[in-house]
């Protein structure tokens, strides 16, 4: 699935990964390819993608707002 991780200043990563998971305000949660549609909210944490090559990348955030639909993820974080 694609995706894309935003803020205001840059964007901080583009591309496509097998798996990721997200610091969710109710929890966190992980989507995989052909996850049901979802918008939810983010709290403070790590956001962990695993890319094609099971390559492990982290990103810390302060929270944010992701969207799943269609295999995209877009994630506007803070």
């Amino acid at each position: 699935m694609k995706i894309e991780i935003i803020t205001p200043e840059k964007k901080l990563y583009e591309g496509t990964v097998k798996y990721a998971s997200f610091p969710g305000s109710e929890g966190s949660f992980g989507v995989l390819n052909n996850h049901a549609p979802l918008i939810g909210t983010l709290k403070a944490g790590k956001i962990e993608l695993t890319d094609e090559a099971n390559t492990k990348i982290e990103f810390e955030i302060t929270g944010g707002v992701v969207e799943v639909l269609k295999n995209k993820v877009i994630v506007l974080a803070g």
